[in-house]
């Protein structure tokens, strides 16, 4: 038996929406699609940045000097 989800509830403060009520399993899944498109935003940012190359030792020392 599936279980059935509650449908979104609509909060009315002085005839006007205020807030909604969703159910948590609703809400967690918009969350990660939410994040899975702020991801793709950075990587599509990412890739349209030109490459650039340099020698190990230079990206060693910028990240942890003197080790």
């Amino acid at each position: 038996m599936t279980q059935q989800k509650n449908p979104p509830q609509i909060v009315v403060k002085d005839g006007k929406a205020t807030a909604v009520i969703l159910d948590i399993d609703e809400y967690e899944q918009m969350l990660e699609r939410l994040e899975e498109l702020d991801d793709l935003a950075a990587l599509q940012s990412m890739r349209q940045a030109p490459l650039e190359f340099r020698k190990l030792d230079e990206f060693l020392n910028e990240r942890s000097p003197g080790v």
